[in-house]
This record gives structure tokens, sequence and C-alpha cells, in this order.
């Protein structure tokens, strides 16, 4: 391999990239192949150049109390065709069996009078919410959006760490990752068919849509948050702007006789669907925490008598508990008849006693994690934890098992980051995200891939310091990959869902129309150059073909002027 590569040495965890020294994977040929001409001074400036684009774009994430550009690896996560299509497979039947279960607890209960999930376990968690109850969504869908967390033991096999269908964030970094490296290593996608993220914001948009309460054709959407000091805020602002509706904070809505109102130029306009990136317990003075101004007044009734949907659904952090995720995949048998495609981390449950037991045994050997907990806040890693903090684990174990949950500790897969001067392998994990319009679980071709940057550490959270790379899903076959010409409409038509269809002669029609227009750009630059050669510049056209007010028909401007 290149020079970059010497000294980079296997870590005893499934490696991504190489499946032995200098056996590169049949997914990284491509990529390994572009960045061999590149040795470590070539390549700084280009890592600082990404660093750069994404302050520039303000792609920051607050860590530590200050502002940073979002730590992204100049080498991409590769997920080839095959393993995709598992992965794929695995969270729409992850999603499929989460939205049953929270349709399930919010209504009949059936799953808890069958004994699947024990009633207490469901009734004890911290983000069961009975204000959920009577909410009906209109098009069955609770988990609009979702993100399954993914790790990769050393095996090889992937496995579900948690799942995130209450506030999933992080899809702006997917997009942005993909913007910036296309413009600093662009060499490396014209040797590899990647599958496009861009059309994220579309899928989105047309899930919200079909999301609206019944009898609303045409529904108004907005993107709820809770401010500009918000972490994720550059999120919001960014989805709200690729939809094109309008980012609004609690203070620009208000509620009068159980429907959502924005107050705008033109008047009231109610609001039908709030794509809300406000937590439950912030949402609704009335409902929730009476001091938050973050939320509005009267949202939740407003949901319940069907005149507005709150994407993601309330509650749905039930789903979220991490002791509800060690039921999954008797979950997944029980509404599917299918078994787990994506296998859950092992995971004792301390309410039971001898599990605790076992557990308290061993807190130096496993993974201790809040069930309530996100961000990675309150996990406790037993090998790297010292005593003191073993003994202040035990006594909040023992005080509340039912806050605990204990696993295994895996050494997630790694993948070559540029450190210093050199590539070495750093634990990653993968967070895919779907969309659900009611009628198909879709999910992102690529997903957030998180790096923990320091050696050894297996936390990758970006509240914790973590960083990411943009992950690349390769196309099998035909599929339709970054660069898209016109020979694709007719495929990419039949997956967009505002695309028209288009037949062959609408697909022929376009090449014809391209054709055209590449004679009509010949022509001009033919007229732009005979006039150069007459006039010496083509400077002093930039007046003439600005952009100007030409009144009504008849009159000039200079005429509506005098006229005023």
């Amino acid at each position: 391999m290149a020079d970059l590569f010497d000294s980079y040495e296997l870590a005893g965890s499934w490696d991504e990239t190489f499946a032995s020294a200098d056996s590169p994977r049949p997914s990284y040929e491509s990529i390994l192949t572009a960045l061999q001409p590149l040795g470590a001074a070539e390549l700084q400036p280009r890592v600082d150049a990404l660093a750069r684009t994404f302050m520039n774009r303000g792609v920051t994430f607050a860590y530590d109390g200050q502002e940073r550009p979002f730590p992204t690896d100049i080498v991409p996560r590769v997920i080839d065709a095959d393993e995709w299509d598992l992965i794929d497979r695995g969270v729409q039947q992850r999603v499929r069996t989460l939205e049953a279960f929270l349709a399930d607890v919010y209504g009949p209960g059936q799953v808890l009078a069958d004994g699947i999930v024990p009633r207490e376990v469901v009734l004890t968690s911290n983000h069961f919410h009975r204000e959920s109850f009577g909410i009906e969504p209109p098009n069955g869908v609770r988990i609009h959006v979702s993100g399954i967390d993914l790790i990769r033991d050393t095996e090889g096999t992937f496995r579900v760490l948690e799942d995130n269908v209450r506030i999933p964030s992080g899809v702006s970094y997917v997009i942005e990752n993909r913007h910036a490296l296309t413009q600093v290593l662009p060499e490396a996608f014209a040797s590899s068919r990647v599958r496009p993220v861009s059309d994220y914001a579309n899928r989105l948009h047309a899930a919200l849509r079909a999301a609206a309460p019944y009898g609303v054709d045409d529904p108004t959407i907005v993107v709820l948050t809770p401010g500009v000091h918000n972490s994720a805020y550059f999120e919001h602002a960014l989805l709200a702007r690729q939809m094109g509706v309008e980012l609004v904070e609690g203070r620009d809505l208000f509620c009068a006789g159980n429907r959502v109102f924005m107050p705008t130029t033109a008047g009231e306009r109610p609001v039908h669907v709030i794509y809300r990136r406000v937590d439950d317990e912030y949402l609704d003075p009335v409902q929730f925490m009476p001091g938050s101004v973050l939320g509005c007044l009267g949202l939740v009734n407003a949901a319940r008598a069907g005149h507005v949907v709150l994407a993601n659904a309330i509650g749905n952090g039930v789903a979220d508990d991490k002791l509800i995720y060690s039921y999954v995949p008797d979950l997944i048998r029980y509404y599917t008849g299918e078994e787990p495609i994506l296998p859950n981390v092992e995971t004792y449950r301390l309410g039971d006693p001898d599990a605790r037991e076992y557990v308290l045994d061993r807190l130096d050997q496993l993974v201790l994690k809040p069930v309530d907990g996100s961000g990675g806040k309150g996990l406790v890693i037993g090998p790297q934890a010292d005593e003191r903090t073993l003994d202040v684990l035990r006594r909040k174990v023992i005080a509340d098992p039912r806050a605990w949950i204990a696993q295994p500790v895996i050494s997630m897969s790694t993948v070559p980051t540029f450190v210093g001067d050199a590539f070495q392998p750093r634990h990653v994990d993968l967070r895919p995200f779907a969309v659900n319009d009611g009628e198909k679980v879709w999910v992102l071709p690529g997903g957030l891939t998180r790096v923990a940057l320091g050696e050894g550490q297996l936390v990758v959270n970006s509240s914790r310091g973590g960083g990411s790379k943009d992950t690349w899903v390769l196309a099998a076959g035909e599929e339709r990959t970054v660069s898209v010409d016109l020979g694709d409409l007719s495929e990419a038509a039949a997956e967009h869902p505002t695309l028209p269809e288009l037949s062959d002669g609408d697909v022929e029609a376009l090449r014809q129309a391209q054709g055209s227009w590449g004679q009509a750009q010949g022509s001009w630059g033919q007229a732009r150059d005979s006039w150069v050669q007459a006039n010496g510049t083509f400077d002093s056209m930039d007046d003439e073909f600005a952009p100007r007010d030409f009144g009504p028909a008849g009159s000039s401007s200079a005429q509506q002027q005098q006229q005023q």
C-alpha cells in the first residue's frame, strides 16, 4: 500500500478496510487506489480544507463550551451493496416493529396482556407518556424519522446498539459530509459507484405531507426548533431550507380552538404538520413542564383533536428505553412472525435478581448504561473506570436496578482515520436514518458514521468529542449513483415521490432537448467570441443584462418613476 498506510496496524477489532495487513477489502480498493499517490504532505492541506469547508458553511458543533467545525475524517467508510441490503432490510423491520409496539402500548395494550413485555416495564419508563392516549395519527405513523445505531462486532456481524425514535439528529452531517468530501477528494468519486444522499429532504417532506390531518390536501409544514443555542440548530435550519418550509420557535406559534396558527404578514396561517425538534417535556406547558418557553400552549390538545400532527409523535421515547430495547427481538417475532435480521447486543436486565448479582460481581468487566440516557451520558465502561466510579455505580444499581442495563464490552469495528501525519485505526458506529411515509420505510443509503477520535476510545458521541466520516454505500449493478445522467430519469422518477412518471418517449424528448441546449450553448459561445473580438471586453455588457423592472406593457421604468 501507499506510505500513508505503512504504519497502519490492525487493532484486534474487525477492520472495515483491511482483511489483513496489505490485504484491503474489495469495497475499499477504489478509495485506497485514489489515496495511494498522495503523501501526508499533500493530504494535510486537503484535511485543512475539509475543516474550512465546514466552518465556512456554518457546520459546527458545541463541545466543551466552544463552537468548532464538526470533525470529519477525509477517508470515507465504505459499505458494499450486499452489506447495505442487510442493513436496509433490518432497519425497515425494526422500524415497523417499533411502530406496531407504540400503537399497541398507547392503544389496546395487547402486547402487555400477552406478557411479551411486562406491564410494569412500560409503565415505569420515564418516557411513557399517558398524554399520548387518544392521539391517532391520520396515516398511522408515529415514527416519521428514526435513527437506529449499529455497531460491528469482532466477527463482522452488524448489531443494533440502540434505537432512536424520539428526535434523532445527525442527518445534516450526512449531507454536509458528502458535499465537503466531493470538494476536497473528487478523484475518489470518479472510480466508485456511490449512492447519493441528497434526496433525504425530499423524502422527509413527502412523508410529512403524507402525515397531514384528514381533509388537508396542501398542508402547512413547519420545523420547530428550540432556537439558535441548540447544538443541532444548523440541522434544523438546513432541513427547513431544503424542504422549503418555515423554521419556527415556540413563540412563533399559538393555539386557538384546538388548532395551531402561525402569524404572518398576510394574517394568521393554520399549521397542519410540525416536525418538532423539541423534547416531549418542553413541548406543551399545559401537559408537561409548566415553565417551558420552548413549545406552545395547547399543542397536545390540538394533536388529540386531529387538527395538527406532531412528527415524531409524543411518547415515542418509551421505545427508546434501553430496557425496552432488550425486548425488541421478541417484539419482532410477536408483530412480524420473523426472526430479527439485525441482532441486539447481549443485554442484562438488572431487575432480575440473578442477572443483577452476576453484573454486580463483574462491574469492572461490563458496560453499564442508564436506560433513559442519550449522547453517552451516564455510561460507564467498567474496564476504563476507577474504583470510586465503580463504587458509586454499584450503589446506584442497588438503589434503582430498573434504571440500568448492562452489556459486554464490544470492541467496535475500526476504520483508518487520519491522525497527525498517518492513518490509525479508530472505532466507529453507524446510524442509518429511516423515513416512514405510511406506505414504505425508506432508509437513507449512507447514514452517519461516528468516530471515537481518541486511541482505544469506544464512545463515539459528538457531545463527547467524537467525529464522523462520510458513509459510502456502493450501488449494485445499474443502480443510480452520485453521477446521474438522463438515462437514469425513468428510474429516478419512479422512485421519487414528487416526480411524474416518464415514458421512454419522454426520456428521448429530454435527450433531444439536451442536445438542442448544447447546440444553443455552442451558438452563444460563437456569438460571444465575435462580440469580444469587435469590442475588446465582455464586462460592459453586465449592466445591460442585469435584472430590472420593466414596468407594465407599453411603459418603461423611467416613465413609471415620472408617473409616481
